[in-house]
């Protein structure tokens, strides 16, 4: 542990007990075993470009600070919030000017745009600058494939409760040697810990909050409770959090699995999900993945969407659980979904194509004359109501788009176009076909 001593200053405690070396990390357990690639690398030395992604107050930041200093490497830290290509280059110059590798801790990386990161590039290449870039959104999507192919990406993991525990407790020490009276009960760390949500940073501002609060106090669950309202879900409606959560919902309902699906709908609703953006993720997997295996799953979707609109909050979110659980327990077929994608893929290949003459219109006279319509069989004339006339483009083959599933009703489908195609070639072998 770093040994500070602080007088006119004040520092944070979460920064006063940042880890000095890997062995006082708590989490992320892949990294800091000792077999591991990590500790080899920081053993030896070695500093080398990276991202690292996680959720906020891991140790990104600690980590960084550890390998510039087992690498004997001077450490700057930006944050890409406010800092842009000037502070970069800043950088770059007194690295230059001091003839040696500066690594480079690039805070909250996603925020700088394609060009702010093509800036990097070359220092990079050349050496003047080993990056560590620290982000909580997916570097896929964040970063340009130059930068990343620079990178190496190290995902870290949210603190388990017991890692948190034992930070807290570090915590705790650190402030009794301030004060000695300040006490807290273990139930309440532990509350603090849960309730910091993975992540360490929150839960030692919460415990230096109780400290500035009463210094003499022997704080209780009761009263850390009361002192310190419960951390917000982490949700960012336009961050990973965001699709994460929805991915887990449409899967869980794909899967068939009604109690998951309720809970990851709830896990957003407390989040603060709009409900209407559920309702219709709920009528968007009626379609993609149920399809015309339950047709009814259509309509009780948007029965569900027009209850919210009616009662609004709470009481109208009962439908979305409703329609959750009969989406997961509904037969499953994505064939319609599947027919659509075919389709459209084909009309935008063969869109030069013409009607053919016995499909077209012929609401006039003129239009008859030139063969609109000539050798049309119209269904309701035959007694099975099947005809056996070709209905794609004359220059292309007939396709097979909509293939349903042996699952709930789209069984009955699969029967009746078999059923069709039977009649059709019955028809066609007889002669009594437009082909």
């Amino acid at each position: 542990m770093l040994d500070l001593k602080f007088t006119d200053v004040y520092v944070p405690l979460a920064h006063r007990l940042r880890p000095a070396s890997l062995l006082e990390v708590e989490g992320q357990n892949d990294l800091t075993i000792q077999t591991s690639w990590f500790v080899k690398a920081i053993d030896e030395g070695r500093a080398m470009s990276c991202v690292f992604w996680g959720p906020p107050g891991v140790g990104k930041t600690t980590l960084a600070r550890i390998m510039a200093e087992h690498a004997d490497m001077p450490f700057v830290q930006l944050s890409a919030v406010s800092a842009g290509k000037k502070e970069v280059q800043a950088v770059v110059e007194q690295a230059k000017q001091k003839g040696q590798t500066y690594l480079l801790f690039l805070d909250e990386i996603h925020r700088f745009n394609k060009a702010q990161q093509d800036v990097l590039l070359p220092y990079l290449e050349d050496g003047t600058l080993i990056l560590v870039g620290a982000t909580t959104e997916n570097p896929s999507f964040t970063l340009n494939n130059a930068l990343l192919s620079r990178c190496r990406v190290i995902v870290l993991q949210a603190l388990a409760v017991v890692d948190i525990q034992q930070i807290l407790q570090r915590g705790l020490a650190l402030l009794q040697e301030d004060e000695a009276g300040f006490l807290v009960a273990e139930e309440a760390l532990l509350w603090l810990a849960k309730a910091a949500d993975g992540d360490a940073r929150y839960a030692l501002n919460a415990l230096e909050s109780l400290f500035d609060a009463g210094k003499h106090a022997d704080w209780s669950v009761e009263a850390v409770q009361q002192q310190w309202q419960r951390r917000q879900a982490k949700y960012d409606r336009d961050g990973d959090a965001h699709y994460d959560l929805i991915s887990a919902l449409h899967k869980s309902i794909r899967s068939s699995d009604a109690d998951a699906a309720c809970y990851w709908l709830a896990r957003m609703l407390e989040a603060g999900e709009p409900p209407l953006y559920l309702s219709r993720r709920l009528i968007r997997m009626a379609t993609e993945d149920i399809g015309l295996a339950d047709p009814k799953a259509l309509s009780l979707a948007l029965d569900a969407q027009r209850m919210f609109e009616i009662l609004g909050s709470p009481e109208g979110e009962q439908g979305l659980f409703e329609v959750t659980i009969y989406l997961a327990l509904a037969p499953k077929s994505n064939a319609a979904y599947m027919a659509e994608k075919a389709a459209r893929r084909w009309a935008k290949e063969t869109q030069h194509l013409d009607v053919p003459a016995h499909l077209k219109n012929a609401p006039t006279k003129l239009m008859k004359e030139v063969g609109h319509g000539e050798g049309y069989q119209y269904a309701h004339h035959e007694s099975d109501a099947v005809v056996s006339q070709k209905h794609f483009p004359d220059a292309m083959d007939e396709l097979v788009l909509f293939e349903p599933v042996e699952r709930g009703f789209e069984r009955t489908l699969a029967e009746r176009k078999r059923w069709l195609e039977q009649r059709r070639e019955a028809k066609r072998r007889a002669g009594g076909s437009h082909v």
